[in-house]
């Protein structure tokens, strides 16, 4: 296991530097797909301390790399956005950039284990996945929209992108994710997202015909915001997403909300909580798994002690029209 990457701190100078080595790697057809923290952690064993070779090794696997193996231009904006982990005569990466279809994306390096870790992985591309299915079903080229918890914004970029006309709104708690979002916005050209701090929807007015959510839904014993669900079985942020986009959905207004959630031999939990919230409620809804076995490593916490495996789900939820 690398060691852990300090904290980044972004100015707006240290931002223009990473955006600029994120182009600069769009140049050269870097391309990366992230894989689970587990798998991730194997493939670092397999490898043992040999350093990178190449570009995947030093921006994708977080592996440690000599001076000389990098293109000096690329070390260049690496020292100007403040994102070099010295390590005795190596060099690390604070941060790693992934694919997302022909884009790249900026996040916190591996492994993630500071507070303020910046999170994309499988989820994410299953979240983008969920939100391309949907954007299928709702023809309105002009919707407000909200992304709460939008991490390293692969969520509110999708829907900028696929709706140049929306209002779309990225908001999260961790003034990094919302400094790694503006980055990736800049990179992928949907500079119009209005990035905000903002706990749930509370630093923002009005309606919604559209909020996106894939909150961390994890019980975690250091209750780290990108992985912390809080609640019963981590369902507690989900749960609460939810009691927002009841009072905050526009009539025909719809909540795409994609999630893990801790099965028990009883039943689904997440699934029988809502339901019971939404009975003779204006709604309807759709609820469908996406995957039935995710982050198994989980079970053998003490937290999940009942639990029989965690799954992937997504919940659509729309208001009926006036």
């Amino acid at each position: 296991m690398p060691v852990s990457p300090a904290p980044v701190t972004l100015t707006a100078e240290n931002a223009d530097a990473l955006l600029a080595l994120g182009q600069a790697l769009e140049e050269r057809h870097y391309q990366f797909v992230t894989v689970t923290p587990l798998t991730h952690e194997r493939l670092l064993a397999r490898w043992g301390a040999a350093p990178a070779e190449n570009l995947a090794d030093i921006f994708g696997w977080s592996r440690a790399f000599a001076r000389d193996t990098l293109d000096p231009a690329l070390f260049e904006l690496m020292q100007r956005a403040d994102v070099l982990q010295a390590e005795g005569p190596l060099w690390r990466s604070r941060v790693r950039w992934s694919s997302l279809d022909d884009r790249l994306l900026v996040h916190s390096g591996f492994p993630t284990d500071s507070q303020s870790a910046v999170f994309f992985g499988p989820d994410s591309y299953r979240f983008v996945q969920a939100i391309d299915a949907h954007l299928k079903t709702d023809s309105r080229p002009t919707l407000r929209v909200a992304d709460i918890g939008c991490g390293a914004g692969p969520g509110a970029m999708r829907v900028a992108q696929a709706r140049p006309e929306a209002e779309v709104h990225a908001l999260d708690i961790n003034p990094l994710a919302l400094a790694y979002t503006a980055v990736n916005a800049r990179l992928a050209g949907a500079e119009q997202l209005q990035i905000q701090h903002s706990d749930l929807l509370q630093a923002v007015d009005g309606e919604f015909d559209l909020i996106i959510a894939n909150p961390p839904y994890l019980l975690d014993p250091e209750e780290r915001a990108y992985r912390h669900g809080g609640g019963e079985l981590g369902s507690g942020l989900a749960q609460a997403i939810i009691a927002t986009a009841l009072e905050r959905l526009a009539p025909d207004g719809s909540l795409l909300l994609y999630t893990g959630v801790a099965m028990l031999a009883t039943g689904d939990p997440f699934k029988q909580t809502f339901a019971r919230l939404l009975e003779d409620q204006p709604f309807t809804w759709h609820y469908r798994e996406v995957d039935p076995d995710v982050f198994g490593e989980e079970l053998l916490q003490p937290a999940y002690a009942d639990a029989q495996r965690i799954a992937a789900v997504v919940l659509t939820l729309s208001r009926l029209p006036a």
